[in-house]
């Protein structure tokens, strides 16, 4: 989106948000909303009515306010219920970041006891090792395309271990996500991603199938141990906690070991720094959450009362988005918002959201990153981008400010 574009639109899309044209000037944009217009108006087709939000304070202010909900059932009458945009959407709907308390409060804790610190520090082993055997792969060639390589299968292996799901349907699950966290309203988009979605229910019931004749002492295994007990977790819970895991579990770490990686190579006295002083590590991790959030836009909360923000009439049923990334550069909160500092100090960035719907896997994601960032730059200290910079694409993507790839080479 061009200056001039983005200086006449009063109203903006999902597919200009999704766009990748967007991803390259957001920043920018997001800079010029926060000085003159905080509250922006959105069009979110069959949604309706939307509101991006680009402040931190504001941010924070709605992430925990009450008459946001995130189940448009607690906002909408029967009558007013709209009609599902997908056929398989009830079956992949019923998770945890869908809903809103009592109801949120019994989905977490169903599975928050194997996200403990003591659970994710279990992993550690686990994951050097896994790191380890991906580089052994790609080191004899000098190259690697990160995301391929390096940063997507190191999560998925991480989660389908924990839920117990076959290593060689990975590469289903990228498809699958992409389907899941691909937000559009256009007619083609929609019946192919419905398409995939109903692949995704039926991979679900035979894995369910399978676990129910031969339990074990995974993650799905448990779950289904809940929904058998019958008030714990109802069919479409269980199926919709299951992708919501097999999900959120690696899509966030892999834009943040990526993005991580893609900064470092971008700022070569930070990535120096990081080089001579690894006890900066932790330090870095959160300035890379920071600087390039994982997840840019929120997934939507809907309007249940009315209320004022900024002068304007947020109404009942209307859409709020908030942008995690305009947030994490806010002027007023991160002196030197636009600059990437490895040693930033009181860095209190919402990368993985605020409130009720704080991230459950954000330790994970940490240690995840931790390793994989460690192992690399110990393993291959002389890596650097392969090719130019200007190469380097973000994905056209709603939620996800994500790489294509990231070729390197060392």
């Amino acid at each position: 989106m061009s200056s001039k574009e983005k200086n006449s639109v009063t109203i903006l899309t999902e597919s200009q948000l999704s766009s990748r044209a967007f991803k390259d000037e957001a920043y920018e944009f997001y800079k010029e909303l926060r000085k003159s217009q905080p509250l922006y108006p959105l069009s979110l087709g069959a949604l309706g009515k939307g509101w991006l939000i680009s402040r931190y304070d504001d941010a924070i202010h709605l992430l925990k306010n009450e008459k946001l909900k995130k189940n448009y059932e607690n906002v909408f009458t029967a009558k007013e219920k709209r009609p599902a945009l997908l056929k398989n959407e009830e079956s992949l709907t019923k998770h945890m970041l869908n809903s809103d308390p009592p109801d949120h409060n019994r989905l977490r804790t169903l599975v928050q006891k194997a996200f403990t610190h003591r659970m994710i520090l279990q992993l550690e082993d686990k994951i050097q090792h896994i790191a380890d055997s991906l580089l052994d792969k790609v080191q004899p060639n000098k190259f690697m395309n990160l995301v391929d390589d390096y940063a997507f299968p190191l999560p998925i292996i991480v989660i389908s271990e924990m839920l117990g799901i076959p290593l060689e349907d990975r590469q289903k699950f990228r498809v699958w996500s992409q389907a899941i966290i691909d937000f559009s309203d256009a007619p083609e988009r929609l019946q192919e991603n419905d398409h995939l979605l109903g692949e995704f229910v039926e991979y679900l019931e035979s894995l369910v199938r399978k676990k129910r004749r031969e339990p074990a002492g995974d993650l799905i295994s448990a779950l289904i141990q809940a929904e058998s007990e019958g008030t714990q977790l109802s069919t479409e819970e269980l199926y919709s906690m299951i992708m919501l895991l097999i999900v959120a579990g690696h899509e966030t770490t892999v834009n943040l070991i990526t993005n991580m990686t893609y900064a470092l190579m971008c700022h070569g006295d930070q990535f120096e720094k990081l080089r001579q002083q690894p006890d900066l590590m932790n330090s870095a991790i959160e300035e890379a959450l920071r600087f390039h959030s994982p997840v840019e836009l929120t997934t939507i909360r809907w309007t249940a009362e009315p209320f004022i923000l900024h002068g304007q009439e947020i109404k009942r049923k209307d859409v709020i988005i908030i942008s995690l990334a305009s947030a994490n550069r806010d002027e007023k909160i991160f002196p030197n918002a636009d600059i990437f500092d490895i040693e930033r100090k009181n860095n209190r960035h919402i990368a993985f959201g605020h409130g009720n719907h704080f991230c459950l896997g954000a330790q994970l994601a940490r240690l995840e990153a931790k390793i994989a960032i460690s192992t690399l730059l110990r393993r291959c200290p002389n890596i650097q981008l392969k090719g130019e910079k200007e190469q380097i694409k973000w994905k056209g993507n709603f939620l996800m400010r994500a790489l294509e790839e990231l070729p390197l080479s060392f």
